[in-house]
């Protein structure tokens, strides 16, 4: 293996290179911001409950559910986009799980985005609430219930856009790791490309012109006679 990686010492110069540029954008990364907003979908006011907040049922995490698998397929997706939603965003629901309520069964939902500006990370936010409110309310418009029974959506925590951070050590680990297994495959597997082109280079040279075995020369004495 040593040998190997000394006969091929440009294969691991370009790898060391191209590493260097790596851990250049690990030092010195493009600064994002990440946008985060809480919405929660809430029963419609009854006489028996009057605080919406205190009747969240699990029902209702379906159904906010359903208008999320709405957003995430390929037409929700394009439909953002025709919004003017731009970059990175996700649509999680919000463990708000206790010892005696289980998981993800509040229909409250975290929208991040992600982008370079904070300003339009923001944006981004505020369109995708817009979109969830307008499949909810396109659903039960559909099903004809009436104004005063459907569900609304309410913006809990509007969205604050915060820089994102991350740690250089870490990068330039994975970096120079990445950059040693890449260097030690490529050299191995340019020498064996090399050697096998001129094994085929050899034993064409030892089979002559005709292909089937060395070439017999005949003296021209010989031939004369």
């Amino acid at each position: 293996m040593f040998r190997t990686l000394r006969r091929r010492w440009y294969v691991l110069l370009l790898v060391a290179v191209l590493a260097a540029a790596g851990a250049l954008q690990v030092l010195r990364p493009t600064q994002t911001y990440v946008s985060s907003a809480i919405v929660v979908l809430k029963p419609p006011v009854t006489g028996r409950q009057p605080n919406q907040l205190a009747n969240l049922q699990p029902p209702l995490a379906a159904v906010s559910y359903g208008a999320v698998r709405q957003l995430e397929s390929p037409a929700g997706a394009a439909e953002l986009r025709a919004a003017g939603v731009t970059g990175t965003y996700r649509l999680i629901p919000r463990n708000s799980g206790t010892s005696v309520t289980p998981r993800y069964l509040i229909p409250s939902l975290q929208v991040q985005a992600e982008h370079t500006e904070p300003a339009a990370a923001n944006l981004a936010v505020l369109k995708v609430v817009e979109a969830y409110t307008k499949h909810l309310t396109d659903m039960q418009a559909e099903q004809q219930i009436p104004e005063p029974a459907r569900m609304s959506v309410t913006l809990l925590v509007p969205p604050t856009a915060v820089a994102q951070t991350g740690t250089k050590s870490r990068g330039l680990a994975g970096t120079a790791l990445l950059a040693g297994v890449c260097a030690v495959t490529a050299a191995v597997w340019t020498d064996q490309l090399v050697t096998r082109r001129n094994r085929r280079r050899r034993g064409s040279a030892d089979t002559g012109p005709g292909g089937d075995g060395p070439e017999l020369r005949v003296p021209a004495a010989a031939a004369a006679r």
